[in-house]
This record gives structure tokens, C-alpha cells and sequence, in this order.
């Protein structure tokens, strides 16, 4: 893998919030498309518009560490009252930097399996 890390998260809509949650994704892509190492960004809704997956993939840690930090001051609040995580899944080999800013989602840690080469 490279080095590189993904994640996978599951998120509850607050009711009446589908329309708002669209707006911020939309500031959220245009921010996160000026960001370095991010590889993929995409999100995903089911028919119902209740439920919400979240893919991201970057290139190492460091960048999913500056990842965060911006989105910690420019979105989580407004981020946090439209929708509720239900599981947070990374994928990869974490730096200790990673892991620890990833604590408060109670993330569960999938690392590659065997030693195969693997591709994107």
C-alpha cells in the first residue's frame, strides 16, 4: 500500500438536515480539492437519503493528519450537527500522529493483509 491510508465512515442524517449536509459537502470538496496527498474524496447516499458512506484515501499519514486539522476548524461543528457517525473504518499502516488524531472517532484499524503488492 505505500504508505497510503483510507477510510471508510458510516454516518446517521439528523432528520430535516439531507439539504444542509449537501451544502457543507460541497464547501468541504472545494476545500479538500486544494489540499495536498489527498487521493480520493467521495461520499455516497442511500435512496432513502438517511443514511450517508464516506470513502477518503491519501497519500500517508501526514496528509490525513493535515486533513483533519482542517477539518476540525472549519467543519466539525457545523459537520457534527448534521449527521451522526456510526462507524469510523481505516485502513492502512497509521503514524502514532494519525492514530492519535483519529481517537475521537473510536476508529477501528484494518492494516494490510500478508505482504503481497498490492495495487490501486
Amino acid at each position: 500500500m505505500g504508505g497510503q491510508i483510507s477510510w471508510h465512515v458510516e454516518l446517521s442524517v439528523k432528520s430535516g438536515q439531507l439539504g444542509n449536509f449537501q451544502t457543507l459537502t460541497a464547501e468541504m470538496v472545494d476545500a479538500t480539492r486544494r489540499e495536498r496527498g489527498v487521493l480520493s474524496y467521495q461520499r455516497f447516499v442511500s435512496d432513502d437519503g438517511m443514511k450517508i458512506h464516506i470513502y477518503e484515501r491519501y497519500a500517508d499519514s501526514a496528509a490525513a493528519v493535515a486533513h483533519l486539522a482542517a477539518f476540525t476548524e472549519r467543519f466539525a461543528d457545523r459537520f457534527g450537527a448534521m449527521v451522526e457517525r456510526k462507524a469510523f473504518t481505516v485502513f492502512g499502516d497509521p503514524s502514532a500522529e494519525l492514530r492519535a488524531a483519529l481517537a475521537r472517532f473510536n476508529a477501528i484499524y484494518f492494516k494490510p493483509f500478508g505482504d503481497f503488492d498490492y495495487w490501486a
